[in-house]
């Protein structure tokens, strides 16, 4: 077995420009060998892999793996919709995502995407990996959007006490309004601030009397929460809210992943 240390690959990166990973397995097949781990990268196209890492890769495909109790989601970024919807792309994904729905987040091996970096010569990067497992007597439902062969928008959300058409509606509702959060407690406090202050400066600017500025604040920043914490979100933009939807019933946690985010 081969035998070299986290410096030499690091070395090996510097010097040629590949990926970690790439030079990482280009040590191990050329036995430690530093002149041979470069020739091998050069065969293979990556020795400019880091030139390739600095290119934003805003496309991609989703894959969802599901079973009896788990849900699986597993996103690959890759710089254009060609390389997104070609067969070879969707099917690593979909395996990935496989793999971990049967062994969880660690089990996600993104050396997969080696082969494919060296056809496509793009930037390709894991995005989301997500695994949910249901509680005991908790509900899971999932939602995929596909385009083009791909997945582009991938739900899974855990209920309990919510009836299964219930669960799949709200799954529908965050693949289309995509909330940032469960409830407000849990949106960014920093976010918060931040969006407090510019509604300050927009309710001043507005010659708005300065004993209404607080009221006026407080209105727009819950508006402003309504739209990113799912149970306050009307569904579909109706006026009964996800809250209201599910009654007694509680959403224990949701995950979503999207094309571009």
């Amino acid at each position: 077995m081969a035998e070299f240390s986290a410096k030499d690959v690091k070395a090996l990166r510097d010097a040629t420009g590949a990926g970690m990973m790439d030079a990482k397995k280009a040590l191990t097949e050329a036995d430690g060998d530093f002149e041979a781990a470069i020739q091998l990268l050069r065969e293979r196209g990556l020795t400019k892999a880091g030139e390739r890492q600095d290119r934003e890769n805003n496309e991609g495909s989703i894959a969802l793996a599901v079973n009896e109790g788990a849900a699986a989601i597993v996103q690959v970024r890759t710089e254009t919709d060609f390389t997104a919807k070609s067969a070879g792309l969707i099917e690593v994904v979909q395996r990935l995502a496989n793999a971990v729905l049967v062994g969880g987040e660690g089990a996600i091996d993104a050396s997969a995407l080696d082969d494919l970096k060296l056809t496509t010569k793009e930037n390709l990067a894991l995005g989301k990996v997500i695994r949910i497992e249901a509680g005991a007597g908790n509900l899971l439902d999932t939602y995929l959007h596909i385009q083009d062969g791909r997945g582009i928008n991938a739900v899974v959300i855990e209920g309990s006490g919510i009836d299964q058409e219930t669960l799949h509606e709200i799954a529908l509702h965050i693949a289309f309004a995509k909330p940032a959060a469960l409830s407000r407690d849990e949106v960014s406090a920093d976010a918060a601030a931040k969006e407090r202050i510019a509604l300050l400066e927009i309710t001043k600017a507005e010659g708005k009397p300065e004993a209404a500025w607080d009221k006026i604040v407080e209105g727009r920043l819950g508006a402003w929460y309504r739209e990113r914490a799912l149970l306050e979100q009307g569904v579909f933009g109706e006026k009964e809210t996800v809250q209201q939807k599910i009654g007694n019933g509680t959403i224990v946690r949701f995950a979503q992943a999207t094309i571009g985010s």
